[in-house]
C-alpha cells in the first residue's frame, strides 16, 4: 500500500515537472547531475574540500572519546627545560639519550621508539650506537627519506642518517618511519604505506613487541584522537629525559616505565608540533611523538575505522538528489514541508555524526557536499514544478467545490498537484447508502415534490458526509456514494468514515420523522462500508470531466448496503473497514456471501450503546463458531435473549444456526 502511495507520488511529481516544458526538463536534469557531482566528489573540489575539512573536524572534537591518563604508553620528552640545562639545542643531546637509554633496558619496557633523526653527526654518536646495539629491549629508530618527508630532511642529511642506521643492523634497533600525513596543514589520517619507507613507529613498535597482529596492516584511513576527561590530567603524562638518568629518582620512575610502549622524542615550543582534526577546537598542537603515541593507542584498542566503498558513496549521493528531488514536488506554501524540511537537514548534518560515532571513517564523507547537491536538486525541480502550477490551480479551481468538503478544497487550491490529473489506484473507505421504499413513494406524488424531498433528503446527507471531510462520489437517484482517502488521505479517514456512516443512517432517521404524515411513508436509510482499493480520478470525456472512484471496492460497498435488508439491520460494514477505523464500537455479525459473490465476508455493525460485556461475548462466539457451533449458538442465544428486540441479533442466531460446512452464510 505504502509502495503504490510513493509510486503515484513520483508520478504525479514527474508529471508537474513535464508540465513545465522541454527546456525547463532537460535544464532541471543538467542541475541534478550537477547536484550529484557534488553530493559525491566535494572532497575534491576547491572550496568544498575546505568545508568538507572543517566539519570533519567538528565531529572529530564533537565525538572524541574522552579518557583518564593511558597507562599503556609513556613518553620521554626533550623539552625546553631540558635544553636549557644541556646547553644544547640542536641535534638533541645524544650523549644524555644514550644514558636514558641504558636505564630504560632496565626497567622492563615492551618496546622503545625514537621520534628522533640522527641525520646530522654529534660527538656522542660513538656512544649511542653502541648503546643501542646493546640494548635488549627492541628499540624503533626515526627513518625519513627525502621523497617523502621533503621538508624535514635533505639529501646529505639522509646519507648520513642512512649511515648511521647501517651500524645497527644485526642488533634490536631497527628504523621506523616517523612521516605524519599533513594535508592541508592538519594531520587528520594514518600516512599513506610507501614501499621506499619502512613501518610507521608505531607498527614498528608494537611488531618489535610480538603484537604484529594488531598493526592494522594496510590502514590508511582516520587517526581516532582522544580528549582527556579532566583538564587536569591529561592521557600521556610526560616524564623529562633528564629525570632518567637522575640516579636518585630513577627508582621511583620504574612503575611508569615497566610494562610499557616507550616514545623519545621533543617535546619543545615551536618544534615538531603537528596540527590535528582537534586543534581547530582546542587550539593545541601537540608533539608529533604524541600523535604517534595516539596511533599506537588505536592499534591497541583495535580501533580500526571502516571506509564506506565507492559505490556505498554515489548510493548516499544519489539518495540525498533523489530526496531532495521529491522534496522539491510538494508546495512551498504547504506548512507541512516546513517539517519535512527540517527533517532532512537534521538527517544532512546528523547522518555523518551518527555514523563516526558507530565507527565508520567519516573522512572521505561529502557532508557539506550532500547539503550543497541536496540544495541545488531541492532548487531545479522546485524551479520547474513552479512552472507548471499555474496550469493546474486553473484545472483545480475549475473542479473544486462540487464534491469536496471545505476544508480538503481549500488545501487543494492552495496545493493543486494535489489533485490528481490522471487516474490513480488508491486504498480508499467507501460508503454506499440508500433510502428504503422512496421509489414507490415517488410514483404517488407530483414530480415536484418528488424532487423536492429528493433535494432535501440528499443535501441532509451531503452535510452529514462534507462535514466528516468525505468526497461525494456520486447521487444514483437517492443514494449516495461517497469516499475517504482520495484525493488527500488522513491518518483518521477509518474513523471519520465509519461516523459519517453512523451520522447517515442517523440522518435518514431524522428525514423519515419530518416527511409529513400524510405522505407516503419511506424506510429507513440503508448503509454499506467497505475499505479496498479503486482507481480515483477524472474521468470523462471532453465536454465532461467527473472525479470519482472505480473498482471492485465501490460494488462490494454496494452490496453491503443491499444486504442490510435481509440482516434487519441499518449500517454494516466489512472486517477490511472495521478493522481500520480505529473505533471500539464493533459489534461482529457473522460472516456471509454477498450476492453475487464467491468470497466470503466478515460483518461488523457498528453500535455505540450496546453493552460492553455482550460486545466481547459476541467476539468470542464468532470464535467459536468454525470449532464448536453448538456453544457459540448457546452463547448467541443468551446475548439475544437480554435483548428481545434487537432484530439484527435475532437475525444472527438464525443464521447461524442455518450454517453450512463453510461457515458463512449466503444472502439470497
Amino acid at each position: 500500500m505504502a509502495g503504490d502511495r510513493s509510486s503515484n507520488f513520483v508520478a504525479r511529481g514527474w508529471h508537474n515537472v513535464r508540465e513545465a516544458g522541454t527546456r525547463r526538463l532537460v535544464l532541471t536534469a543538467l542541475l541534478l547531475i550537477v547536484a550529484l557531482l557534488l553530493a559525491r566528489f566535494s572532497w575534491y573540489l576547491p572550496v568544498t574540500d575546505q568545508a568538507e575539512n572543517r566539519l570533519y573536524d567538528l565531529r572529530s572534537f564533537v565525538l572524541a572519546e574522552q579518557v583518564g591518563q593511558d597507562d599503556r604508553i609513556a613518553l620521554v620528552v626533550y623539552d625546553d627545560q631540558t635544553l636549557i640545562n644541556a646547553r644544547k639545542r640542536s641535534p638533541l643531546d645524544r650523549g644524555l639519550l644514550a644514558q636514558a637509554l641504558r636505564n630504560l633496558d632496565a626497567m622492563g619496557a615492551k618496546a622503545i621508539g625514537i621520534d628522533i633523526l640522527f641525520d646530522q653527526p654529534q660527538d656522542e654518536d660513538d656512544e649511542l650506537i653502541d648503546t643501542l646495539r646493546a640494548m635488549k629491549t627492541p628499540v624503533s629508530v626515526a627513518f625519513a627519506e627525502t621523497s617523502v618527508n621533503e621538508g624535514d630532511i635533505k639529501y646529505e642529511q639522509q646519507q648520513y642518517l642512512e649511515q648511521f642506521l647501517a651500524r645497527l643492523e644485526g642488533s634490536k634497533a631497527h628504523p621506523a618511519s616517523i612521516a605524519l600525513s599533513n594535508a592541508d596543514g592538519v594531520t587528520r589520517v594514518w600516512p599513506k604505506l610507501s614501499p621506499q619507507l619502512p613501518p610507521t613507529l608505531g607498527r614498528n613498535i608494537l611488531s618489535a613487541a610480538g603484537e604484529s597482529a594488531r598493526t592494522f596492516p594496510g590502514y590508511e584511513g582516520s587517526i581516532r584522537y582522544r580528549r582527556p576527561a579532566s583538564d587536569e590530567i591529561p592521557i600521556y603524562s610526560p616524564l623529562q629525559i633528564d629525570s632518567l638518568v637522575n640516579p636518585d629518582v630513577l627508582p621511583y620512575l620504574r612503575p611508569a616505565i615497566e610494562g610499557r610502549y616507550v616514545l623519545i622524542g621533543g617535546d619543545i615550543v615551536d618544534y615538531d608540533r603537528v596540527a590535528t582534526s582537534l586543534t581547530a577546537a582546542t587550539g593545541e598542537t601537540p608533539p608529533g611523538m604524541q600523535v604517534h603515541a595516539e596511533m599506537i593507542a588505536q592499534m591497541l584498542d583495535g580501533a580500526r575505522l571502516s571506509k564506506p566503498a565507492p559505490v556505498v558513496l554515489w548510493f548516499l549521493g544519489v539518495v540525498v538528489v533523489l530526496t531532495a528531488a521529491l522534496t522539491g514536488l510538494v508546495e512551498l506554501r504547504s506548512l507541512r514541508i516546513y517539517p519535512l524540511l527540517a527533517i532532512q537537514f537534521a538527517a544532512l548534518l546528523g547522518v555523518p555524526f551518527l555514523l563516526q560515532w558507530r565507527g565508520i571513517d567519516t573522512y572521505g564523507l561529502p557532508a557539506a557536499g550532500w547539503l550543497l547537491g541536496w540544495i541545488v536538486a531541492f532548487s531545479a525541480v522546485t524551479s520547474a514544478a513552479r512552472a507548471s502550477s499555474a496550469v493546474q490551480r486553473r484545472f483545480a479551481q475549475g473542479a473544486l467545490g462540487k464534491y469536496l468538503p471545505r476544508e480538503m478544497a481549500e488545501e487543494i487550491l492552495e496545493h493543486p498537484e494535489r489533485l490528481s490529473l490522471h487516474g490513480e489506484k488508491k486504498d480508499i473507505y467507501v460508503l454506499f447508502s440508500d433510502l428504503e421504499g422512496f421509489t414507490k413513494m415517488s410514483h404517488a406524488l407530483q414530480p415536484e415534490m418528488v424532487a423536492k424531498l429528493l433535494n432535501r433528503y440528499l443535501d441532509m446527507l451531503s452535510d452529514v458526509v462534507l462535514e466528516h471531510g468525505g468526497v461525494i462520489d456520486k447521487f444514483v437517484g437517492d443514494a449516495v456514494v461517497a469516499f475517504w482517502g482520495a484525493p488527500i488521505a488522513r491518518p483518521d479517514d477509518g474513523a471519520r468514515a465509519a461516523r459519517a456512516g453512523y451520522a447517515v443512517w442517523q440522518a435518514g432517521e431524522a428525514f423519515r420523522k419530518s416527511i409529513d404524515p400524510s405522505l407516503p411513508p419511506v424506510g429507513k436509510t440503508r448503509v454499506g462500508l467497505h475499505f479496498g482499493e479503486a482507481v480515483i480520478g477524472n474521468f470523462g470525456g471532453k465536454s465532461r470531466i467527473q472525479y470519482t472512484a472505480l473498482g471492485d471496492s465501490m460494488n462490494t460497498a454496494s452490496r453491503l448496503e443491499a444486504a442490510n435488508k435481509a440482516l434487519y439491520s441499518s449500517v454494516m460494514a466489512s472486517r477490511e473497514f472495521a478493522d481500520r477505523s480505529g473505533l471500539d464500537w464493533w459489534r461482529p455479525m457473522g460472516r456471509v456471501v454477498l450476492r453475487g459473490r464467491m468470497k466470503p465476508v466478515d460483518l461488523f455493525e457498528p453500535a455505540p450503546d450496546f453493552p460492553q460485556e455482550d460486545r466481547a461475548a459476541l467476539h468470542q462466539a464468532m470464535i467459536l463458531v468454525e470449532k464448536d457451533r453448538p456453544a457459540a449458538l448457546e452463547v448467541l442465544r443468551r446475548i439475544a435473549e437480554k435483548h428481545p428486540d434487537d432484530a439484527a441479533l435475532a437475525n444472527l442466531v438464525e443464521r447461524t444456526e442455518r450454517l453450512s460446512n463453510n461457515y458463512a452464510f449466503a444472502l439470497g
